[in-house]
């Protein structure tokens, strides 16, 4: 398989799949493949003919000091791997492609970016609403998948089809996690030894928290405090780790009935960011 690299050539190869009454389902991505973006393609294919993939290291949702030039870039065995799960074809666009010359439009979020990694990380959701919004009219899927683990910005696009009108179906994939429960991620290579032994310990406060609100737990700031103390003695440091409103991506500190909540966290263990979420239904 090669890596498809102008937008000419991405669009006649999706054309001809549509003329070959293919429908398309596409699964963005930056690469480092790994086995929970494999589940996504097998996702993807469950719900259209043919599966097109982007593989992208986008600069805008990287800030000033982030591990952007870091990022690993493996794409000979990205493309080793989408052919084995038979995805159709790989975008996989340089930076001149995607940003020539310069840029005078930008998208904004509004509240819902308040929070969660749009308070960690400013112009993040901004970047990747930009690169997306930019994919589906280059590719126009029928459906594009994306994972649960990064779900503030499942969330945040879901309102950009809303609002821009995309004729896109968005289908949410399961987090796909290592035997120890550790939500797989990319990033993930950059944890030493003994971090990568530590780094689980999230999703277990995740699953501890959760599952006393399940039995019905009412002091639910007193069980976060307890868990951040907790894994603040392992080691870790906190960014955040808190129930949301999965509607606004807002803190809440109430449960109430018939609603759907995020419990979410981000961590660092030593410069390696960690992030996991489960989603609550009352």
């Amino acid at each position: 398989m090669k890596a498809i690299k102008s937008i000419d050539d991405i669009r006649k190869r999706v054309k001809s799949l549509r003329e070959d009454g293919k429908t398309i389902g596409f699964v963005p991505t930056m690469g480092a493949l790994h086995e929970g973006h494999l589940s996504l393609f097998r996702l993807a294919q469950q719900h259209a003919d043919e599966v097109v993939a982007s593989i992208y290291v986008n600069p805008e949702q990287f800030a000033p000091g982030e591990d952007f030039e870091e990022y690993p870039r493996e794409l000979d065995d990205d493309l080793a791997k989408c052919k084995e799960e038979g995805v159709a074809a790989v975008f996989a666009p340089s930076d001149n492609i995607m940003y020539s010359g310069r840029q005078y439009l930008s998208i904004e979020v509004d509240e819902l970016n308040k929070y969660m990694d749009g308070g960690s990380r400013p112009g993040f959701f901004e970047g990747i609403l930009l690169i997306v919004n930019k994919l589906f009219n280059i590719i126009e899927p029928d459906i594009a998948v994306f994972g649960q683990k990064d779900i503030q910005q499942f969330r945040i696009l879901q309102q950009m089809v809303k609002e821009f009108n995309h004729d896109v179906q968005l289908v949410m994939g399961p987090i796909k996690r290592a035997n120890d429960g550790l939500a797989l991620s990319s990033r993930n290579a950059y944890l030493d030894a003994e971090q990568r032994k530590l780094a689980p310990g999230l999703y277990r406060s995740l699953q501890y928290v959760s599952k006393q609100i399940e039995e019905g737990a009412k002091n639910i700031q007193l069980l976060l405090d307890h868990q951040k103390s907790e894994l603040e003695e392992k080691g870790f440091k906190i960014d955040y780790l808190n129930l949301f409103s999965f509607g606004t991506m807002a803190p809440v500190e109430e449960i109430e009935y018939d609603n759907k909540y995020l419990l979410a966290g981000a961590v660092y263990l030593g410069e390696t960011r960690l992030i996991d979420n489960c989603i609550i239904e009352k």
